[in-house]
């Protein structure tokens, strides 16, 4: 069975109700952690030898020898698999044919929509398949209060909007960030936006934020380096495309707003996040290179490089570096200028 948005929670609060589990998508942490959740809900713990099997890409032909196996100290058993995919097809088929209480958990991060192990198990009442994607917008707003107030921590709404613009696209990395600012809170339990910058800043020196200020403001060299370092470390070039996105249209609303006849400063200090004080100057040289017109120009840029990104089997790496280059060309171009 395929599982959207709202029918979500019949997996994750009752994944015991299930034969398969398949966790499929671009966001290996968010695998990763449903993986972890499902199984510790099933089986006690996720590491119990009796109860817990975990199967990588050498020992998938043991998947259904694990599947079948009984329980030697009782309770339900669950076989993770990692880095699943068609060629489970006919593994998965004959455990699915055996009498057995066993919940099998495909972890297949990049599984392709015409997967012919997806389309097995989305037309199984008994399967379900669950997309894990980067989050955006509201909802990864409201995954990262849900995961301070889990640990009764409260985040202020500037502190909010900014930490959103610095977490990447992986949830175990933005986890990982979140329950160190949590730890940073201590006794207050209360996080602002001073707290959030004092605590991630930009001790990752190399992040989208810096590719996206060194491209607008014409230093190639360095946007290319913090473009590899990002998609290195597996940022999806769409969540970059999307952090560029919104790097320009901070741009344009200063930019429009002068042309109505606003100072630079009043300009920037209605934005919210506002710029963070050490990329003030950064901000407004990208604002001396670019005019209205040519951010305007660059936001539709921004949008049909996502929009290539999303094609299938489009070389997005690529494409993301070349926009970055060509970003960064032209404004190296309006400096020479």
């Amino acid at each position: 069975m395929k599982i959207d948005a709202r029918s979500l929670p019949r997996v994750t609060q009752n994944p015991g109700a299930w034969r398969v589990i398949l966790l499929h998508g671009e966001d290996t942490g968010l695998i990763r952690e449903r993986a972890q959740d499902a199984t510790r809900k099933i089986a006690g713990s996720t590491d119990d030898p009796f109860r817990v099997s975990v199967l990588d890409k050498e020992t998938h032909d043991r998947l259904e020898e694990e599947a079948t196996a009984l329980s030697l100290m009782g309770g339900r058993r669950v076989v993770r698999v990692r880095d699943a995919s068609d060629s489970l097809l006919k593994a998965v088929s004959h455990v699915l044919e055996q009498p057995t209480d066993t919940v099998v958990i495909l972890e297949s991060p990049s599984l392709p929509s015409r997967s012919k192990l997806r389309a097995l198990l989305e037309k199984r009442p008994d399967c379900a398949s669950v997309g894990c994607y980067p989050e955006e917008g509201r909802t990864l707003e409201a995954t990262i209060t849900q995961m301070l107030a889990a640990l009764t921590v409260r985040i202020e709404p500037d502190a909010l909007h900014w930490l959103m613009g610095r977490l990447g696209a992986d949830r175990g990395a933005a986890r990982s960030e979140v329950e160190k600012l949590a730890l940073y809170a201590g006794d207050t339990g209360t996080l602002t936006l001073d707290d959030a910058r004092a605590c991630i800043g930009d001790a990752g020196s190399v992040s989208i934020e810096d590719a996206a200020f060194a491209a607008t403001e014409g230093r190639r060299a360095d946007a290319d380096l913090a473009i590899e370092r990002a998609l290195a470390e597996g940022t999806s070039p769409i969540t970059i495309a999307r952090a560029f996105l919104s790097h320009l249209n901070r741009l344009r609303r200063v930019r429009a707003a002068m042309a109505e006849g606003e100072s630079r400063s009043d300009a920037m200090k209605t934005l919210r996040p506002p710029v963070f004080f050490k990329r003030t100057n950064g901000f407004g040289r990208s604002l001396d290179l670019w005019p209205l017109a040519a951010l305007t120009q660059a936001l539709e840029d921004t949008q049909a490089l996502e929009l290539a990104c999303k094609q299938t089997g489009a070389p997005d790496q690529l494409l993301c570096k070349r926009y970055v280059a060509t970003l960064a060309a032209k404004a190296a171009r309006a400096a020479r200028r």
